[in-house]
């Protein structure tokens, strides 16, 4: 399973909808784990995001499967990207040194 972290920003209607239906939140994550993507962890953060999420999923195409959902529905817009574990990122370095 591939690991993503996902930036989002409620648009005008999201911020509605949680301000009158916090739970909202919830709700989508279990819209997300029914596409088949884990979140492993889920914050609200101040700044130019107003979540931060990082995901599991088993590839590209189910992320891009569920930003095209979510994104479709018109409350918020995403900004997804692959996360690679630093331990796998030096595996990686070290094994295309020999090369």
């Amino acid at each position: 399973m591939a690991i993503y972290v996902a930036l989002s920003r409620l648009t005008e209607e999201g911020s509605k909808t949680i301000k009158k239906n916090p739970e909202r939140i919830k709700e989508v994550n279990r819209d997300l784990e029914e596409m088949g993507v884990r979140i492993l962890a889920q914050y609200a953060v101040l700044g130019s995001y107003d979540f931060v999420n990082i995901l599991e999923a088993p590839d590209n195409d189910t992320i891009v499967r569920m930003s095209v959902e979510i994104g479709s529905r018109g409350s918020v817009r995403l900004h997804t990207m692959p996360a690679v574990p630093i331990d796998e990122l030096i595996d990686d370095i070290k094994s295309k040194e020999g090369k």
